[in-house]
């Protein structure tokens, strides 16, 4: 072994970076074939002796600006185009609620749709394609069908846009044995085991002076290894991996920014600084801040931020059929939901014969309960449908009108789902176990932590089955907790028709999530099918008669 040691010493490791390459360059490796003749390669003696090997490394597909190309076997329409490559890039470029909410707009944006304002009056028109932000967290985007009247319904998919992290507190600034550290709480209820020994970093929002006295809402991502919450090691902690690993959240969870420095080593253009923020965050935070958005320290008056992951999301897998990456609950479902609909109304005449309005809900803070004012429990999204139906109805209309739209109404609540895992099949209810890449699990609770009912259930399937499209049933296990969603919340709202359903994952609420690259792609199909059949299978059952 002391030889192989030498030997490793003149291998140069490849960069911790990861390489963002295309998918036309992401390609199989092949073994060469297994000689019988051949020794293996520990068993010749003059093995460490020999020239030095040559070592390959296939980077994994980070992000790309192309398509995937289309995969043969996927279910549903062939012609349909693969948007795995375009969610890997939202996931990346997303790394809190805002900068998700924040590249939904650019999108709608650049596909034609109209940014509206909560504070202004609409003027808004059949065929038109709207959208507004509140708290740049929370997103309402539209397309009016143009034969739409008021008193039609809503067809709606609502996701959520926020995931388990850490916050930096108010007062982030702490020191410990020689070492900066940063103050942060825990957002919702995250596996926090697996943000030890993490590459981290920070990203989210502040409130920037601006030259004039104005005050500016700037995103801020540091796009670099930051921070790190550093394990014990097992020497200090024998018993570790028998009594397992349980980290006091308060006092041990505490990423490291460096180390203390003297005040005499480090100028810092703040030492006089006059701003609120001097002694709640580190003057090195605060620099780093500083250069990021190229303004004065002292003109950053306040900071939310979240403590990320910065490693990106890619695809994995033997086949490459995995999505691994950070945020999948839920901004795989918020992703697929946006594509479903500015596909679905992108060519002239997509909303020629539609009498319903097609729109989406990115909602924040469904991590913590929704009980905010951009999260699910405000009524963000049902004062949008009133003023819609208000702004339309350019004559008298009858009585009612909001409301019989709201009767006629459909929401999908996407919040990803638990897949069976294959070391602990047992945690699942026998005959409700989902598998990955066979497609959008439809969530079922007698007790209603799910809003699904039997007839939400079938009309959803009905669409999945026009196109062929599979789908899967979940259903907890009597001896476990169930969780929930925005479905219950939004359902009982107004009294919206509700299904819950959502793609299948592994790791839920770790720093780091697995779900199937196939399964994204039969989300998209739902949803666009949805927007595009609902209203023909709506109309064929009657329950209220």
């Amino acid at each position: 072994m002391a030889a192989a040691i030498c030997r490793l010493q003149f291998f140069q490791p490849p960069s911790s970076s990861c390489s963002l390459v295309k998918s036309s360059s992401f390609l199989p490796h092949k073994l060469p074939p297994h000689s019988s003749s051949s020794s293996p390669p520990f068993s010749n003696p003059n093995f460490f002796s020999t020239r030095l090997r040559r070592f390959s490394f296939t980077p994994p597909l980070c992000s790309t600006t192309n398509q995937i190309p289309d995969d043969k076997s996927s279910s549903g329409s062939a012609s349909s185009p693969s948007i795995v490559g375009g969610l890997l890039d939202y996931l990346n470029e997303s790394w809190t609620q805002f900068h998700a909410t924040a590249e939904a707009k650019r999108q709608l944006i650049a596909a034609g749709f109209h940014l509206l304002s909560e504070n202004d009056e609409w003027e808004l028109k059949p065929g038109g394609r709207y959208f507004f932000t509140r708290n740049m967290s929370c997103l309402v985007a539209f397309a009016v069908g143009e034969k739409y009247s008021a008193g039609n319904g809503f067809h709606v998919i609502a996701a959520h846009t926020d995931s388990p992290c850490l916050k930096l507190k108010p007062k982030s600034a702490s020191s410990k044995s020689g070492y900066l550290m940063v103050n942060v709480q825990t957002y919702g209820g995250g596996l926090w085991h697996t943000w030890f020994d993490r590459d981290l970093s920070l990203a989210g929002r502040v409130i920037v002076r601006a030259d004039d006295g104005s005050f500016l809402h700037k995103l801020v991502k540091v796009n670099r290894p930051l921070l790190r919450v550093p394990t014990l090691a097992i020497h200090l902690d024998r018993t570790v991996n028998k009594d397992g690993f349980k980290p006091n959240l308060e006092t041990q969870l505490l990423p490291l920014l460096g180390t203390k420095l003297e005040d005499k080593s480090v100028d810092y253009k703040e030492k006089n600084s006059t701003s609120s923020l001097k002694d709640a965050h580190h003057p090195l935070l605060m620099q780093i801040l500083s250069d990021e958005l190229g303004c004065k320290i002292d003109d950053i008056v306040s900071v939310e931020l979240n403590v990320c992951d910065t490693q990106p999301s890619c695809l994995g897998g033997g086949s490459n059929e995995f999505i691994f990456s950070g945020r999948l609950d839920n901004l795989a479902s918020s992703y697929c939901a946006l594509r479903a609909l500015v596909d679905s109304c992108g060519l002239p005449g997509d909303l020629s014969n539609e009498h319903a309005i097609r729109m989406i809900a990115l909602f924040d803070n469904e991590e913590v309960g929704s009980d905010s004012v951009q999260g699910a429990g405000a009524p963000t999204m049902f004062q949008a449908m009133r003023r819609i139906n208000d702004c339309l109805a350019h004559q008298y209309v009858g009585e009612s009108a909001f409301e019989r739209a709201i009767r006629h109404s459909f929401l999908v609540s996407a919040d990803m789902a638990h897949g069976v895992h294959p070391n602990f099949s047992d945690k699942h209810e026998e005959h409700h176990r989902p598998e990955l890449h066979k497609g959008l699990v439809i969530k079922h609770n007698a007790n209603q932590r799910y809003a699904t009912t039997g007839v939400t259930a079938f009309l959803f399937k009905e669409v999945a089955k026009i196109h062929n499209l599979p789908t899967q049933e979940f259903v907890v296990r009597n001896d476990m907790g169930c969780g929930s969603t925005i479905g219950p919340i939004l359902a009982s709202g107004v009294g919206i028709r509700t299904v819950d359903c959502g793609i299948p994952q592994l790791s839920m609420h770790s720093v780091r999530e697995i779900c199937g690259k196939e399964d994204v792609d039969i989300a998209y199909k739902h949803f666009k099918a949805f927007y595009q059949t609902f209203s023909s299978v709506d109309s064929k059952l009657k329950v209220d008669y």
